[in-house]
């Protein structure tokens, strides 16, 4: 056993939901774990990064694979595309096919991946019918497949439930369309994690397309009703006879944290029923014995409760903007630079502390509201808006979702870099530095960079300075003020700390409301002019 365990695993996907939590059970049962990403920067932070080899690669690219794939006996592949863009069908079986063909050449004996519940019966949705065909190219490769096939996947930071919590907890009259009330077998993320290390032990599932499912079926009604139950609210459902994909995604987009483009794949997939139709995975696996819904459910519930998420749904890079290569912002020609520095009388690792734990629920101390007013105007245009959160409340780690940014760099005790992922004519980043200085105080830099396109990249800068000048001062002060009242032993609740920095709140209030006007119809034409 022993020399199976030393066998070297492939996993692509590390950076999304499934694939992060996957390389930990992997570490801990003794394998060796070779992780395949675009950009290494986006695993820093994570508390397995240095148990495991990291290889640059992109599998839209099939010359970057090769030294991937070199020397490894299983691979996983977790890669999917969950946007509806217009080629990401295309896209999927591309990424696939290199795979497939690079995993051969290197002489990788099996593959293992992760597709999507279907009805072979039924027409299926074009993203259930991209996972599926995933899987057939996969297997053209000549390599022995294992394929498992799951609906929704129920865990902290899951797409399906966080899907299913926000509608729950902000909706208590919640209009219901027929998706609402379509079969569908959900399965905790413990549990998928669970076959998917398993099957590296079972050489019987190479070849397999294995349904797992929870030990419940239920409908998304249902599981909005049990998550109701789980949290002690009280919902009722009104069921409507007509609301399209393409409407209820607009719906998902206003109430939860997931855009309109994520979502409408996910509800075009439950026109048809989702649920296990054979017995393979009992055959295979018989001491996996899945939990129901409401035992996952408590499980998410008490992973948020503590903080402790390992992974959440947007720490795959998806956002408004598309896939973005970091820019060395130094060099950068056009850039407009809105440069704002402190002293503060604290030491570097407290005013650290202090601006990495800003967003989510903890707001951004100054002006909260605002910055609220802008995530609104965001989800108006399609953007991600701010719902997406933080996955911790103190610690940031390069690659995830902060909001409506995405950390793009995080040097410890000195720097964090956030890039914007609201929809934006140019390209924007948000950026705090803590420099020591003598006496133990540290000068605290906060560097708002924009790139504008275009002329309306231009105007949206210039109409918007007023109001980013008052809202990024008086941040930089909350910040410094935060600090040193940790330093000196004392801690402020985030609203007294947002109260007392509010002396020019009105007049915020105004520019903000007038330069938010301005700023929707000039959103609204760049949005039209790049389309």
């Amino acid at each position: 056993m022993q020399e199976e365990k030393a066998k070297l695993i492939l996993i692509t996907g590390t950076t999304g939901y499934v694939g992060g939590r996957l390389v930990p059970r992997l570490l801990e049962a003794g394998y060796r774990v070779r992780c395949l990403v675009r950009d290494p920067a986006r695993l820093l932070g994570r508390p397995w990064v240095d148990q495991v080899e990291i290889v640059p690669g992109d599998v839209l690219k099939a010359d970057t694979l090769a030294a991937a794939v070199q020397d490894v006996d299983v691979a996983y592949y977790l890669i999917h595309s969950m946007k509806s863009s217009a080629n990401f069908h295309e896209r999927d079986l591309t990424a696939a096919r290199n795979f497939g063909k690079a995993a051969k050449s290197a002489g990788v004996q099996r593959i293992i991946y992760l597709g999507g519940l279907v009805d072979p019966n039924r027409e299926l949705s074009e993203h259930l019918s991209s996972r599926q065909e995933t899987g057939e190219v996969l297997r053209e490769a000549g390599i022995p497949v294992t394929e498992f096939r799951a609906a929704a996947i129920i865990g902290s930071g899951s797409l399906s439930f966080e899907m299913v919590r926000y509608l729950t907890e902000r909706v208590p009259l919640m209009v219901c369309p027929q998706w609402v009330y379509t079969r569908t077998q959900p399965i905790a993320i413990r549990d998928v994690l669970n076959y998917l290390t398993a099957a590296l032990d079972v050489p019987e599932s190479a070849g397999q397309a294995i349904e797992i499912g929870g030990a419940d079926v239920l409908t998304y009604g249902d599981m909005m009703m049990g998550y109701a139950q789980a949290r002690g609210l009280h919902r009722v459902l009104l069921p409507v006879p007509v609301l399209t994909p393409r409407l209820s995604s607009y719906w998902v987009h206003w109430v939860t944290p997931i855009p309109a483009a994520m979502a409408k794949p996910l509800i075009e997939g439950l026109r048809n029923e989702l649920i296990v139709r054979q017995d393979t995975a009992q055959k295979l696996f018989p001491k996996i014995q899945p939990v129901g819904y409401q035992v996952a459910v408590q499980r998410a519930l008490a992973k948020l409760d503590t903080g402790d998420i390992e992974t959440i749904w947007s720490d795959a890079l998806a956002t408004s903007q598309g896939d973005i290569t970091p820019v060395t912002l130094t060099t950068q020609d056009g850039m407009i630079i809105e440069l704002r520095q402190q002293v503060v009388d604290a030491p570097p690792e407290i005013v650290y502390r202090v601006y990495t734990s800003l967003g989510g629920a903890r707001g951004w101390l100054y002006f909260d509201w605002a910055w609220r007013f802008r995530g609104m105007l965001d989800r108006m245009i399609g953007g991600v808006g701010l719902r997406r959160g933080r996955r911790h409340p103190k610690e940031v780690r390069v690659g995830e979702a902060l909001d409506f940014w995405r950390v793009e760099a995080v040097e410890a005790e000195s720097l964090l870099r956030l890039r914007a992922e609201m929809k934006v004519p140019g390209r924007a980043w948000l950026q705090f530095e803590s420099k020591p200085q003598p006496n133990n105080q540290t000068l605290l830099q906060q560097s708002a960079l924009f790139a504008p396109k275009g002329l309306w990249g231009l105007l949206y800068w210039y109409l918007l300075y007023p109001v980013h000048a008052l809202i990024f001062s008086g941040m930089v002060q909350s910040v410094a003020w935060r600090a040193e009242t940790l330093q000196r032993g004392g801690d402020l609740p985030d609203d007294a700390v947002k109260a007392a920095q509010g002396q020019r709140r009105w007049i915020g209030a105004g520019l903000a409301l007038a330069f938010g006007l301005l700023l929707l119809p000039i959103a609204r034409r760049w949005r039209q002019a790049s389309a």
